[in-house]
C-alpha cells in the first residue's frame, strides 16, 4: 500500500471570479506560452539575417578554394560553380610548391607568432598583476601610459623602429619581428588582463598572504581565474601577427626570413597571370587564419565579452 507524500495542497482564493484555487495546480490555458507573430517573425529575421552573413563570410573563401583546383579556362568560364572531370586541375599547387618557398615562410610565421604571443602573455600577466595588486601613486599614470599605446598605432613609429634594429644589427632577422610584435601587442594585453585581475576576490589573496605566499605564488594561485583573459590576449595577438605584412617588408625582407603574407604577396607579384597558381598561394595564405580564428573564436569572444564587460 501506498501513501501520497506530496504536501496538502492549500486553497486560495483567486481574484478573477470566486473560484476556489489550490496553490500548486498548474495553469490550463492553452494559449499561455504561445510566441506572438512579432515574436516569431523576428527570429526569422534574425536567422536570415545570420544566413546572409554567413554566405557573404565564407562564400569568398570558397571561390578562392575552388578556383585554385581548376584550369584557367574553367576559372574564367564557371568561377562560381565547382571543379568538374574537365576543370580539375592541381598545376597551380604544383606551381606554388615547386617554385615558392612557403615550407620556410610556414616555419618563419610560425616562430614569429608563437615566440611573439609567449612573451606577451608573460609580461602583460606580470604588468596587469602589479598594476592592480600594488597600489601606488604612478599605477594609473602607467594605466594611462597603456591606453595611448592602444589608441596610437605603432606604424607611426617606422622609421624610429627601422633607425633601433639597424643601430642593434637586428634588420633581416626574425628577433626584430619579435620584439616589435610583442611591443605592439603588450597595450592592449595588459589593459584586458588587468581588468581580469581586478575582477580576483580580495579575500583569496589576502588568505594565501596569510599563509605566507609571496608574490610569485600569489599569482600562480589567482591565474587559473584568469585563464578566459589569458585565451583572450593570445587569440588577439595571434591573429594580427601572422596576418601583418608591414614589418616583414621592412625588418626582415630576405627569403630567409620571409613570412608567409611577404612570401605571398611576392608569389603574386611574380605569377600574375597563373591564376590557378595564384589563388593557391591566396589559399594558403588564408588557410591559417581561418583555422586560427576557428580554434580560439569562442575563447576570444568570451574573453572580451567578460573583459570588456566588467
Amino acid at each position: 500500500m501506498t501513501t501520497d507524500t506530496r504536501p496538502p495542497r492549500t486553497p486560495s482564493r483567486s481574484r478573477s471570479g470566486g473560484r476556489t484555487r489550490f496553490r500548486g495546480d498548474r495553469p490550463t490555458g492553452l494559449g499561455l506560452n504561445k510566441p506572438s507573430r512579432s515574436d516569431a517573425g523576428g527570429r526569422l529575421f534574425v536567422h536570415v539575417a545570420l544566413i546572409i552573413f554567413v554566405i557573404v563570410a565564407i562564400g569568398p573563401i570558397l571561390i578562392v578554394v575552388m578556383n585554385s583546383l581548376k584550369t584557367t579556362p574553367g576559372i574564367f568560364n564557371g568561377p562560381f560553380l565547382p571543379p568538374t572531370a574537365e576543370t580539375f586541375n592541381l598545376d597551380g599547387w604544383a606551381n606554388v610548391f615547386k617554385r615558392g618557398n612557403f615550407a620556410l615562410n610556414y616555419g618563419n610565421s610560425i616562430i614569429v607568432t608563437l615566440v611573439s604571443t609567449l612573451l606577451t602573455l608573460v609580461l602583460s600577466t606580470f604588468a596587469a598583476f602589479a598594476i592592480t595588486e600594488y597600489k601606488v601613486k604612478l599605477a594609473p599614470v602607467l594605466a594611462g601610459f597603456f591606453i595611448i599605446g592602444i589608441m596610437l598605432p605603432i606604424r607611426l613609429g617606422t622609421v624610429p623602429i627601422l633607425q633601433t634594429m639597424v643601430a642593434w644589427h637586428l634588420v633581416d632577422t626574425l628577433v626584430a619581428l619579435i620584439l616589435v610584435y610583442t611591443a605592439m601587442s603588450l597595450p592592449l594585453a595588459i589593459a584586458l588582463m588587468a581588468t581580469f585581475f581586478r575582477r580576483v576576490p580580495m579575500e583569496l589573496k589576502e588568505a594565501a598572504k596569510i599563509d605566507g605566499a609571496g608574490e610569485l605564488r600569489t599569482l600562480s594561485i589567482v591565474l587559473p581565474l584568469v585563464r578566459p583573459g589569458l585565451a583572450a590576449v593570445a587569440s588577439v595577438t595571434m591573429l594580427p601577427i601572422w596576418n601583418d605584412l608591414w614589418f616583414p617588408l621592412i625588418l626582415a625582407p630576405s627569403k630567409e626570413n620571409q613570412t608567409v603574407t611577404l612570401g605571398v604577396q611576392q608569389f603574386v607579384g611574380q605569377f600574375q597571370s597563373d591564376y590557378p597558381a595564384l589563388l593557391a598561394a591566396l589559399t594558403l595564405g588564408a588557410l591559417p587564419l581561418v583555422i586560427l580564428f576557428t580554434v580560439f573564436s569562442r575563447n576570444f569572444i568570451q574573453g572580451l565579452s567578460q573583459g570588456y564587460g566588467k
